[in-house]
């Protein structure tokens, strides 16, 4: 197998999960993209990150993430705060209501993802996380 059909092959997969997550999550009215984001800033000290530090974090670039942050603003999922070290940039905060959502959607996403990779033994996990993160640029 050559290298181009690798890395074909692993962007369809990667295609594959993102639907399969965002069918599970639509339940709870978000999707895999705004699930890694409320998962990201949930993670964050004060579960709080600036749009630049979320698109290094999701693999978008900053006016991509501002797209997706834009409808679960409307949800009152995150807001906007202003930077006091830099006026320049808003940092993203993860609502109340975020959390909740967030706190449900982990449970639908352990799920989904234990049905996913209950076609992997343990030691293809780990092989698979060893490779993962090799692959991580």
């Amino acid at each position: 197998m050559d290298n181009i059909s690798i890395i074909t092959q692993q962007a369809f997969i990667g295609s594959l999960l993102s639907k399969k997550l965002d069918l599970s999550l639509s339940v709870h009215g978000v999707s895999f993209t705004e699930f890694t984001i409320m998962y990201h800033l949930h993670s964050a000290y004060e579960s709080k990150l600036s749009r630049v530090h979320l698109a290094e974090k999701i693999g978008l670039t900053a006016s991509g993430v501002t797209r997706v942050l834009l409808p679960m603003e409307k949800n009152h999922l995150v807001f906007k705060e202003s930077n006091p070290r830099d006026a320049r940039q808003s940092l993203v905060v993860l609502t109340d209501v975020g959390h909740e959502v967030l706190t449900d959607a982990l449970v639908t996403v352990k799920h989904t993802a234990d049905a996913i990779f209950s076609l992997l033994d343990q030691e293809e996990l780990s092989t698979l996380q060893v490779i993962i993160n090799k692959l991580k640029l």
